[in-house]
């Protein structure tokens, strides 16, 4: 969850429709569907319950939620960004369930600087995609 915040502060400060609650608030749900996943149906293991559906189930709610994040206004298209950062910060949560914690902080500080780094680059590459 805090991860998640780490990366939704960035969205926050840049006044962007998902920031510091939505962000903390997926990469947690991530990381309990991912737990519960790995341990909620142990009992069900003998009838050839796979774990990984659910945690596959994760990324397509995102996707959904993104994609509710993604429009076109006057042929720019926003959101895009902030759409992908919720992506980032569920698979941070997911990481974190399954104990890769210092992949889970190194993808955390990655998108972080993404976001903040790369920002001052795309006036020189893309113009078009400032607003995201």
């Amino acid at each position: 969850m805090f991860l998640g915040a780490g990366i939704g502060m960035e969205r926050e400060v840049h006044g962007k429709a998902a920031g510091l609650r939505t962000y903390s608030l997926v990469s947690l749900g991530a990381c309990l569907f991912t737990i519960i996943s790995i341990y909620g149906f142990r009992e069900f293991a003998p009838v050839g319950f796979d774990p990984s559906r659910i945690a596959s189930q994760v990324v397509v709610g995102i996707g959904f939620i993104g994609a509710g994040l993604i429009f076109l206004r006057a042929n720019e298209i926003q959101g895009l960004t902030t759409a992908a950062g919720l992506w980032i910060s569920a698979a941070v949560g997911m990481s974190v369930a399954v104990k890769m914690y210092w992949i889970s902080i190194f993808a955390s500080f990655l998108a972080i600087f993404v976001l903040r780094v790369l920002r001052w680059f795309e006036p020189y590459f893309h113009s078009a995609h400032k607003n995201d």
